[in-house]
């Protein structure tokens, strides 16, 4: 019977070898080497300075559609506390009307030629933009310059726009996670532009004038702070053509005296707790200041951030989760969700972890979060990097899906580099990661440094700042 069965069994592997198994491994070699064929062959992103300082940015892929924007090096980060809230102002301005085109007008010309016209504010840049066909992208870039140079900015349009502005306040408000997120910065950079909201407080929507947007504008935007992004079906020898036929005139920023030089902001390991028990659930987010955009320490802080994941307890997965934080939250009920998160800025940035749970859980979701940032500094192994490593390349090749998403890239890379990385060169640096290179930069940034902390609702059960600061290191190291 032994017999029988030992001959079964390698009848069984000669075929295996022979078909399934040896199939796989050519595919899988064969699928290796076109995802890199793949990325060497994305269309190059073609760049161009005109004589003003204006920088033009585009991917063309020969779509039947195309999203173009400019983006521009000034957010809230430029703003005074007298001033904070004029720029996403003036964002909300832009499309009110200009000396050219009522807002009607404006509307309907947009609505006319089945386009998009959007627009946002962060805290280091502003951003105008349109989707469109691509045959109508001279059309969309002489209304986006005519909507940055001709603004009317109405009294009467201010002042209706103050109160939309005032409402989009009380909505975001509601938004916990916003909220979290406005006091993590606020307790970070406590006392720098950083700490200040985007939306700016209440008594300076209701008091900001016209002047203040007119010097706001004069001040900061220009050529030199703008940079005319394209992808889809966009040609870059045209983008050059209307970039210098709509803005080449253009002047500024104009100064009314040499303007300070932009101070790096101050990290200050803290936290801040708004406690409120008659909400159901805790929000808290802890962190530690992270890289610059440009830092050599920012893909391994990526990699890193990928390695704690995220995971919502709506979308299922149990004790099979790859990370260890998922799997405790899963097995144990630690919360209801997480994510990690890596905001940068010029010379700085937040890496850390937001979540939500139930009241009493505060403490062993805090508790899970630390150990797994102490394992990234002593005890992680290749596999687990590798693995984070991959799950990193597929999440940053499934946000560049569409022309709005790569246009985003495009001018979001050309202001924070000065040139946007090829996708080989950032798999290539991705790949470069080892353990030992998590860990490295895991002892620069996480081990024994002061977090930040910022938690809203009923967060009794929430470690005390001391306790939580005593666990950023291990004795036993």
């Amino acid at each position: 019977m032994a017999t029988r069965l030992l001959r079964i069994g390698t009848a069984l592997r000669t075929y295996s070898d022979k078909t399934n198994l040896v199939k796989t491994r050519k595919q899988w070699r064969s699928t290796a080497a076109s995802l890199k064929e793949t990325l060497i062959n994305q269309p190059p992103t073609k760049t161009t300075t005109l004589d003003s300082g204006m920088r033009v940015a585009s991917e063309d892929s020969g779509a039947a559609t195309a999203t173009v924007g400019l983006w521009i090096d000034a957010g809230s980060r430029c703003e005074t506390d007298k001033t904070n809230g004029v720029a996403h102002f003036m964002e909300h301005m832009a499309f009110k009307g200009t000396s050219k085109r009522s807002q009607t007008d404006l509307e309907l010309e947009i609505e006319n030629m089945g386009a998009h016209l959007n627009a946002y504010t962060s805290r280091e840049q502003t951003v105008f933009y349109a989707k469109c066909l691509s045959g109508d992208v001279p059309k969309a870039i002489e209304i986006l310059s005519d909507i940055i140079q001709n603004s009317k900015l109405g009294e009467s349009e201010i002042e209706r726009e103050r109160g939309v502005i005032l409402r989009e306040m009380q909505e975001v408000d509601t938004n916990l996670q916003e909220v979290v997120f406005d006091h993590l910065h606020s307790t970070a950079f406590q006392g720098t532009p950083l700490g200040r909201t985007i939306l700016g407080p209440t008594e300076n929507i209701k008091s900001i004038t016209r002047k203040d947007l007119e010097h706001y504008v004069k001040s900061h935007y220009g050529p030199p702070r703008f940079v005319l992004a394209g992808a889809g079906g966009v040609d870059h020898g045209q983008l050059v053509e209307l970039a210098d036929k709509h803005f080449g005139k253009m002047k500024g920023p104009v100064y009314e005296e040499i303007p300070p030089v932009l101070t790096p902001c101050r990290y200050t390991g803290s936290e801040i707790r708004v406690r409120d028990d008659s909400m159901p659930l805790a929000h808290v987010a802890i962190a530690i200041e992270g890289a610059g955009w440009a830092s050599a320490d920012n893909i391994p802080l990526m990699v890193a951030n990928t390695l704690l994941g995220s995971w919502d307890r709506s979308q299922g997965g149990g004790v099979n989760n790859a990370s260890h934080l998922a799997k405790a939250s899963a097995e144990d009920g630690l919360c209801h969700s997480y994510q990690s998160f890596n905001t940068c800025y010029q010379e700085t940035g937040l890496w850390g972890v937001y979540f939500v749970c139930d009241p009493m859980q505060c403490e062993d979701m805090v508790w899970n979060i630390q150990q797994e940032w102490m394992k990234l500094c002593t005890s992680v192994t290749e596999k687990e990097v590798n693995r984070a490593k991959n799950m990193l390349k597929t999440n940053m090749l499934l946000q560049l899906d569409g022309t709005t998403a790569i246009c985003e890239d495009v001018g979001r890379q050309m202001l924070c580099y000065g040139r946007r990385i090829p996708l080989h060169e950032l798999e290539a640096r991705i790949d470069s990661i080892t353990a030992k290179t998590i860990q490295d930069v895991g002892m620069k940034y996480i081990y024994n440094r002061c977090p930040v902390v910022a938690a809203v609702g009923p967060v009794e059960n929430l470690p005390d700042y001391n306790t939580m600061r005593a666990s950023m290191y291990w004795i036993r190291v």
